[in-house]
């Protein structure tokens, strides 16, 4: 049993990106978003930014002058939609000091610095990064190995079926956890236990539901799951939350809502995501036993 506490140095999470592939544009597109992945996950005041899409620079723009000296950008993988922001980065912009550190788990243990300094550059790109006033610092580790930062903070991950392989993270803070699973497409049998074992008692889980069930036999080994999948896995691991992100970009809003009715129906604590999108995860103590019938979230709305 766990109780509420009350206090700032809470699990927050925010949505900068949720669509998967490319970017959907469009007045029908307009509740759940248009930008690529990326999410801004809070650990206190300790910042961490999953994936690196469009979202990022909406992200950045938020951020400006108030981006800490040190960010770090977990990486699932290196697809164009989960790394096309990052010459976009307004904090890359703005001061010199700057250090940003990106993570890479998949290229077995190689960092990210020379595919990223292969796609940003001429002629497919005209501005390396490494042009930008900020520091790019690139980090290598092997999927399935924990990151621990400089500040003591420490991450796990796991190894995603995905083509090219995809890293799935799972952050924790004052007795809550978030885990990122993006991209993933489900094996048979499903759940996989290991998976299961890594997302399990998690607040929330973030997770890759690109296709519909209907969708997804034209889509076999593309490296995406369905919100079906999702559930099931969720159901199986005692996950409390679920948001189905790397949305489709053809899914327009009437699509994804009446999807997410059907998905309630089975899970009510599951959602779609949506674009601008927070939701805070207050700390727990778990030494005082008491009533924890109260929701595991506080979510805020949409700007």
């Amino acid at each position: 049993m766990v109780r509420r506490v009350a206090s700032s140095d809470a699990l927050q999470v925010r949505f900068w990106g949720t669509r998967g592939s490319t970017c959907a544009s469009g007045p029908q597109f307009v509740e759940f978003g248009s930008h690529t992945p990326c999410v801004e996950v809070r650990c206190g005041e300790r910042l961490f930014i999953l994936d690196a899409g469009t979202g990022l620079s909406a992200l950045g723009m938020e951020l400006g002058q108030t981006a800490p000296e040190k960010i770090d950008i977990l990486l699932s993988h290196l697809h164009l939609d989960h790394i096309s922001g990052l010459p976009f980065f307004k904090p890359a912009l703005l001061a010199k000091e700057r250090v940003i550190r990106t993570y890479c788990g998949h290229l077995e243990g190689e960092s990210a610095m020379e595919p990223l300094g292969r796609l940003f550059a001429p002629p497919l790109f005209p501005v390396r990064l490494g042009q930008l006033p900020a520091r790019f610092e690139y980090h290598g580790f092997r999927a399935g190995e924990p990151i621990t930062f400089d500040d003591g903070t420490r991450i796990e991950t796991h190894l995603l079926n995905h083509p090219g392989g995809a890293t799935g993270y799972r952050l924790s803070h004052s007795g809550r956890s978030v885990c990122y699973i993006s991209d993933v497409e489900h094996s048979d049998p499903w759940p996989d236990p290991d998976l299961a074992a890594f997302v399990r008692d998690t607040d929330l889980m973030i997770f890759d539901g690109m296709f519909s069930d209907a969708e997804y036999s034209y889509c076999r080994g593309w490296g995406h799951s369905t919100w079906q999948k999702g559930v099931e896995l969720s159901k199986a691991a005692g996950v409390k939350a679920l948001a189905i992100f790397h949305l489709y970009p053809g899914h327009d809003d009437a699509f994804l809502k009446n999807a997410e009715a059907e998905m309630q129906a089975v899970m009510p604590t599951a959602f779609m995501a949506r674009e601008r999108q927070s939701l805070t995860f207050e700390p727990v103590n778990e030494e005082l036993e008491t009533d924890c019938s109260e929701p595991a979230l506080a979510q805020a709305g949409q700007d």
